[in-house]
């Protein structure tokens, strides 16, 4: 695998399947884990590193696993945020110095970024509502990769990380929720507090500190110290469906009180993201939101969700610049981006009355 076979392909998350996937885009599971013979990333030299990078490399090369390494110290900075807006890296991972690389299964549902914030960061996600299934996937992962690496664990604390919050589980349990109706009819923020109160973190659409670009938020759990990785996933299990409720009323109202408004700013976006010359990445994301929603509820024919979802990968900075071939200035990316969706959305799709 390379980054060329990648910009031809969609990732396990983008296929638009699974339970609730209407509204649930994934469930991602990730899991922080160092080495026992050395220090923290931040307190690594650069040799430290490459030893690291070598051992983990190592055990990563097991053929079961049918992983493919990738070295990101040897990228660009356009092929990193590629990696980044694939969600196969971190921005951290991104910005990092010295020895450093991913592993990426086939279906990209794994990746494995190796000197990140700790030694190894293990991630897998899979399509819609199904933490419990990527809990067991991930689990056994862990599991096959600690028999041929010797993980930092206390007794006492759990599995040691170099943030505190992490130590315990190493554990981060997530969903990534597309909300557009709560946006509209603003009941977002009520919804936020209660997660805050429930120690549930809200972040965007790339992690933490980033921006809820196209209604999507992605929710996790904030502590891992004291509660089993069970009780995390069965926290976040309960909850998620309450959020998922409030998003089909908020849905449902706006379609029995302002179906007209509603069917025209999905008209709107989906003519616009047809017809445009030039066009931003962020109208993009607010745009494709729109017609997603349309697509869930009814208003647009003929146009699939995997579709939609992909576009909103597809149209991002670097994923463009791949796909042209070419470094281009951001005038140059909203033409190019225009002419991509143009080409995209020219088959004769439309609005249903």
């Amino acid at each position: 695998m390379n980054l060329e076979d990648l910009k031809r392909t969609s990732g396990e998350w983008l296929r638009g399947t699974g339970p609730e996937s209407d509204i649930v885009m994934c469930s991602r599971i990730r899991l922080a884990r160092n080495l026992a013979d050395f220090p923290f990333i931040n307190r690594a030299g650069r040799n430290e590193k490459a030893e690291i990078e070598s051992q983990v490399r190592s055990a990563l090369n097991d053929p079961r696993l049918e992983l493919s390494y990738l070295d990101v110290n040897a990228m660009g900075p356009i092929d990193r945020q590629f990696l980044v807006e694939r969600q196969l890296i971190s921005r951290e991972l991104a910005s990092a110095e010295g020895p450093r690389g991913v592993a990426v299964g086939p279906r990209e549902n794994v990746a494995i970024m190796v000197n990140e914030e700790d030694h190894l960061r293990i991630q897998l996600m899979n399509s819609g509502l199904s933490l419990r299934d990527v809990w067991e996937q991930i689990n056994a992962l862990d599991d096959q990769l600690e028999s041929s690496l010797d993980y930092a664990f206390s007794p006492l604390l759990g599995y040691l990380t170099a943030c505190p919050t992490n130590v315990g589980t190493g554990i981060r349990v997530g969903v990534m929720l597309h909300l557009p109706a709560l946006v509209e009819t603003k009941q977002i923020d009520k919804v936020f507090r209660a997660l805050h109160k429930i120690n549930l973190a809200v972040r965007g659409l790339y992690g933490e500190g980033t921006q809820a670009f196209g209604d999507f938020y992605q929710i996790s759990n904030q502590r891992t110290l004291g509660t089993s990785e069970l009780e995390l996933i069965r926290n976040l299990s309960d909850v998620v469906p309450q959020i998922i409720q409030y998003e089909r009323t908020a849905r449902q109202a706006l379609v029995n009180e302002r179906r007209q408004v509603l069917h025209d700013k999905v008209s709107r976006a989906y003519g616009i993201l047809k017809t445009a010359h030039t066009i931003s990445s962020e109208e993009t994301m607010l745009l494709l939101s729109s017609v997603r929603l349309g697509i869930n509820l009814g208003l647009i024919d003929d146009l699939e969700i995997p579709t939609v979802n992909e576009l909103f990968i597809h149209t991002q900075p670097a994923h463009l610049q791949k796909i042209q071939g070419a470094e281009l200035e951001v005038d140059e990316r909203n033409v190019a981006r225009a002419s991509y969706l143009r080409g995209r959305l020219s088959n004769g799709r439309h609005l249903t009355s």
